[in-house]
């Protein structure tokens, strides 16, 4: 379920960090464009640079967004209602909960029994936002009209499917109210005893739907159980300041408990009995629905014309900066040790990048026109290698490095490494692209070495969707400013 390369991105963290304090510890970064001369490295005049960068903020629409999600992945639940930089996050769930097995009835019998209750219960992963807001969950049956299928990825952005929202399957038709903080508790339950758990009472007129389902119909097949029950929809309403992580393919910790108890034989009492009968299965679909709302005036100028002095970068489905280098183009020819974009976080005094953290990964890529198909965009040519172990996303930049800003607040900064782009940009032997900043999960990129044949890529990157944002210096911020760094020599 998580990502890929976590493991390895921790493990290359270290050695990136030694690498890059090992390999600038003679050089001083320029605070000026045309800083002034380093002191001689093996008799070689060396000077350092900064190039100015512009700013450009958006967000990924309907038409542009290919982000899905596929069913193994953590799932999202729970609302944002308060972040006072990035507005507002909805995240949805729907899924698929079946019985283990088709051709036989699951319970011991369908009359004579007492249901005690119905409980969904969902394998608890993490807490994204402030876990000491109260949230009030809500599930729905998905209508028989929906196309829902497990072998399908679902766009997040997109909300594929409709339900009744007058008619909660939740026990009484009330909300469950449920505080993130305490989802990692222990969880003391008939025959379960367990941690890590959000348990939703259901109506017990829907357990005795249930029940009343035989194999001539529901239980035959997974076509005949579809047809009988589509799957639910599971969303919070009301208040919230979180969104909640959830591992649907964990067998133990989510699935559909019915307590119930059947007629002891030649008496007049009852034994207790529970089921566990309906499963996360390989047959089972679910789809993540992420909703973000910008109703921060301080978003108002995403994806216009006007330079942006704060670049807004929230996870996948987020935003993204536009970035653009255009002194590149008329820069005289020299030689480049190292060309570097930097990137550093705006410390917030209000604290709330502590409940809201920064992505793991962000990720610079380039706007091509040329390529033929719909998206656009490609690796940044020559600096980002493809090794026998995947893409080298360390030794490019796309880990940050805890840091100081001027008045001794925590930050983090990226430092993107250029250095061979920006060569063959000098040498007219490369185009100069216009840049992307942003945080994605995975995406698909174009890839390949001039003059060989480029090819699409699958890239893992941030471990979730849903998590994740910060901001960062635009190109005209007064303090934290992205700027191109170049350490050179004259020709």
């Amino acid at each position: 379920m998580k990502n890929k390369n976590s493991a390895l991105l921790f493990f290359a963290t270290v050695v990136s960090v030694a690498i890059l304090f090992t390999a600038c510890r003679k050089i001083n970064e320029a605070t000026e464009l045309g800083g002034g001369l380093i002191p001689p490295i093996d008799n070689i005049n060396t000077f350092d640079t900064s190039i100015q960068v512009f700013t450009y903020n958006d967000t990924f629409g309907l038409a542009t967004d290919s982000q899905y999600l596929g069913r193994s992945e953590e799932q999202f639940l729970g609302l944002i209602n308060s972040d006072p930089f990035f507005g507002k996050t909805d995240a949805r769930m729907f899924f698929e909960i079946k019985p283990a097995l088709y051709g036989i009835y699951p319970f011991a019998r369908k009359d004579s029994v007492k249901i005690d209750s119905i409980v969904l219960v969902l394998s608890y992963v993490e807490t994204y936002g402030d876990t000491n807001t109260a949230q009030q969950i809500k599930v729905y049956e998905m209508d028989q009209t929906n196309n829902f299928k497990y072998d399908s990825a679902y766009l997040v952005r997109k909300e594929n499917f409709t339900y009744n929202t007058s008619s909660p399957l939740n026990a009484g038709g009330i909300a469950a109210t449920i505080f993130p903080r305490n989802l990692n508790d222990s969880v003391k339950a008939f025959q379960d005893t367990t941690v890590n758990q959000l348990r939703i009472k259901l109506d017990t007129n829907f357990a005795r739907r249930l029940f009343n389902y035989d194999t001539s119909n529901a239980y035959k097949d997974d076509s005949a159980f579809r047809s009988k029950f589509k799957g639910f929809a599971v969303r919070s309403e009301g208040t919230g300041n979180a969104v909640m992580g959830f591992d649907l393919t964990n067998s133990a910790g989510t699935k559909l408990a019915i307590y119930y108890k059947t007629p002891k034989k030649g008496s007049t009492s009852f034994d207790s009995t529970n089921l566990y009968y309906f499963f996360f299965t390989t047959l089972s679909a679910a789809a993540n629905y992420v909703k973000r709302d910008y109703i921060n005036p301080m978003l108002g100028t995403m994806g216009d014309a006007v330079e942006d002095p704060i670049a807004y970068i929230q996870g996948s489905p987020g935003t993204f900066s536009k970035v653009q280098i255009p002194a590149l183009a008329n820069l005289s020819n020299k030689l480049i040790h190292r060309a570097e974009l930097i990137v550093e976080q705006i410390y917030d005094p209000g604290l709330s990048d502590s409940t809201f953290y920064a992505p793991d990964v962000l990720y610079l890529d380039a706007y091509d026109p040329t390529i033929t198909h719909h998206y656009k965009f490609r690796t940044i040519p020559y600096d980002l290698a493809y090794t026998p172990s995947g893409f080298d996303f360390v030794s490019f930049g796309c880990l940050p490095v805890n840091s100081k800003d001027a008045l001794g607040n925590p930050i983090k900064v990226w430092k993107f490494n250029l250095s061979r782009y920006v060569q063959h940009i000098l040498t007219k032997t490369q185009k100069l692209y216009d840049l992307r900043l942003f945080a994605p999960f995975t995406l698909n990129e174009q890839y390949g070495i001039p003059p060989g044949t480029d090819g699409t890529y699958p890239m893992f990157l941030n471990p979730t969707i849903a998590k994740g944002r910060i901001r960062v210096g635009g190109g005209n911020h007064p303090t934290q400013r992205m700027r191109l760094r170049l350490i050179y020599s004259k020709l």
